[in-house]
């Protein structure tokens, strides 16, 4: 538990509970940040293959959609592998911070009262900004995995040059949006990097 390590006077008070409550925490942020690694490179994946399908004069559009298939269909799987993971990493920080302030109340040096509860607003504030990025992220990701679903739907049913010039103003709109997701994901991954970074110092 992280009050345990940042206090040297506390250390007795540590428990192997409290430690893994700290490690699940921190497991629960690797799996996310795991999962946004792979699809950061997906999102660019879908993105480069939509464009390349809807370019003029695409010489072997089956081709080419073919390939924005098979990416649009392993968006799909890794946005459930992140809903999952991130709400996983929610429960785990709720039943981090909620013990951390139980324990709270144990303290009757004054000392060790004041450290842990600096640390705990802390890394308050660092997980809360994980919390928030993660908000903005979550209905991003849905939009923008329904609209890329939608796109290889309709296509598959018209891969005529009538069926992509009516597409063509989505399509570009998605793969900006696309674009705006990857940045927010990796905003996310620097509040998660920022909050491990701080649990391994500690």
């Amino acid at each position: 538990m992280l009050i345990c390590i940042t206090t040297a006077f506390a250390v007795a008070a540590c428990s192997t509970t409290g430690m893994q409550r700290s490690e699940n925490v921190q497991s629960s942020m690797q799996a996310v940040d795991n999962d946004i690694k792979q699809i950061v490179v997906q999102i660019d994946a879908i993105n480069a293959s939509l464009e390349e399908l809807t370019k003029p004069g695409q010489a072997d559009r089956k081709r080419a959609f073919d390939l924005f298939s098979e990416n649009s269909s392993k968006i799909e799987k890794m946005e459930k592998d992140f809903t999952k993971h991130a709400e996983q990493m929610e429960s785990s920080g709720k039943t981090y911070f909620n013990t951390w302030d139980k324990n709270n109340q144990q303290y009757d040096n004054p000392d060790i009262q004041q450290r842990s509860d600096e640390r705990r607003e802390e890394l308050g504030e660092t997980y809360d900004k994980i919390a928030r990025n993660n908000e903005g992220v979550k209905e991003a990701f849905q939009t923008y995995v329904s609209d890329v679903t939608e796109i290889e739907r309709f296509l598959s049913n018209d891969l005529t040059d009538d069926g992509m010039n009516a597409i063509s103003r989505t399509s570009n709109r998605v793969v900006n949006n696309g674009s705006q997701l990857r940045r927010e994901l990796q905003n996310l991954q620097g509040a998660i990097e920022d909050a491990r970074e701080k649990m391994r110092q500690n």
